[in-house]
């Protein structure tokens, strides 16, 4: 049978979804204490590992206090503070400050255009697009080949030249564009210099043999 959402609960926190709120209503439904504490925990981390799929540069706060902190607070906002747990942090008042419903803030943050090359990367060209133009002409060919390697990490297998030219210039609103003649390091080598760069098993210095020191004999 379909359900329309007409006839569904509203969504407390729209950005969790709406599985997670029927564990939560379901949750709340569990007689037995002991059970609906740990199904309750069960469903807390479900919450974080969403925060980590919509940002993944939040992951790197799992072990913030604060982070699980707001989770719980959550959590009981959307069971609609009838949650009756044994939770590591105290319930919040009911009269919890109104934007607590609102999106949590890995929404409204570090929000990634191209996952491929991270937050930093997307980060450093958005600063270089702010120097002047002389400026932007001589890192762009050191940027689009670094975002070709960068790339090249997912998929060994190709990579659009074409692809990463019209990347760097969203990245960069337009900002730093590359010449039509400009021609991308081969993919061969890159790969050759990334393998250089890493570090061999093999590199650390030997260690030096001690000398045995020869005993002294004795003349009898």
């Amino acid at each position: 049978m379909v359900e329309y959402n007409t006839k569904r609960n509203k969504l407390i926190i729209r950005e969790y979804g709406r599985n997670i709120q029927k564990m939560v209503e379901h949750c709340a439904t569990i007689e037995d204490r002991k059970k609906r504490t740990e199904t309750a925990h069960a469903i807390v981390r479900v919450m974080g590992d969403v925060i980590n799929s919509k940002e993944p540069s939040e992951s790197r706060n799992r072990n913030n206090e604060d982070f699980w902190h707001k989770l719980w607070d959550h959590l009981f906002i959307m069971s609609d503070y009838k949650l009756d747990i044994d939770s590591p942090f105290p319930k919040p008042d009911e009269e919890f400050t109104q934007h607590s419903k609102e999106k949590p803030s890995y929404n409204t943050k570090n929000k990634i255009k191209f996952r491929t090359y991270g937050v930093n990367m997307q980060h450093l060209i958005e600063k270089v697009a702010s120097y002047p133009e002389e400026v932007r002409k001589a890192y762009a060919p050191i940027l689009a080949n670094h975002l070709k390697m960068m790339y090249l990490t997912y998929n060994r297998n190709s990579v659009n030249d074409i692809l990463i030219r019209h990347q760097i210039s969203e990245l960069s609103n337009n900002l730093i564009e590359l010449p039509e003649d400009f021609d991308f390091t081969t993919t061969k080598e890159l790969l050759t210099t990334a393998s250089q760069n890493v570090p061999s098993q093999n590199s650390a210095p030997a260690k030096k043999k001690k000398k045995k020191k020869k005993k002294k004999t004795s003349n009898v």
